[in-house]
């Protein structure tokens, strides 16, 4: 449990009071906070201040991967390693090896996307905290980390309590 970080969470009962929340915290000055919502929630991304993710650009990039594979594969196959002369066509056709080249460019960026997406989101993790078992059917949360700039017990408890969390508790997440 040691990779956790302990702070202080505001527990709240809807999406509109969550939203507001996460804007005034990013507004405050907070920069490792955490919001937690058991479902997507419409305008998070700019209320926490989050910015585009980088896993679009390796999914490009495995793409591309992927399709110049095809071709180098298809190319080789064809043309250098096994050339067969099939009633004059070229050793290398390209519109008969379009679903390869197509098949393994889906393949590449599909793969690496969820590699990065595990990456990224740090899975598999076993044990995980919980700060409350209701986060994950009909409650929000969010979480600053007792290591953020400004942090201070006290001042976040009022903070969280005038913007309506219905329950602020010391965890670990």
């Amino acid at each position: 449990m040691g990779k956790y970080q302990k702070g202080l969470a505001g527990i709240f009962e809807s999406e509109e009071t969550i939203l507001k929340a996460a804007e005034y915290i990013k507004n405050m000055g907070f920069k490792k906070f955490e919001a937690l919502t058991p479902y997507p929630v419409h305008g998070m991304e700019e209320a926490c201040g989050i910015k585009r993710s980088w896993i679009p650009y390796v999914t490009f990039i495995a793409g591309v991967t992927g399709l110049s594979f095809g071709t180098w594969l298809t190319w080789w196959t064809s043309a250098v390693n096994w050339p067969v002369n099939v009633g004059g066509k070229p050793f290398f056709s390209l519109p008969a090896f379009i679903p390869i080249m197509f098949e393994l460019t889906i393949l590449f960026a599909a793969l690496s996307s969820v590699g990065a997406l595990f990456y990224a989101a740090g899975l598999p993790t076993v044990n995980p905290p919980i700060i409350d078992p209701d986060l994950t059917s009909h409650k929000f949360a969010i979480f600053i980390p007792a290591n953020d700039l400004g942090y201070d017990e006290g001042k976040l408890r009022e903070v969280f309590q005038k913007l309506g969390a219905t329950e602020v508790k010391l965890s670990e997440f």
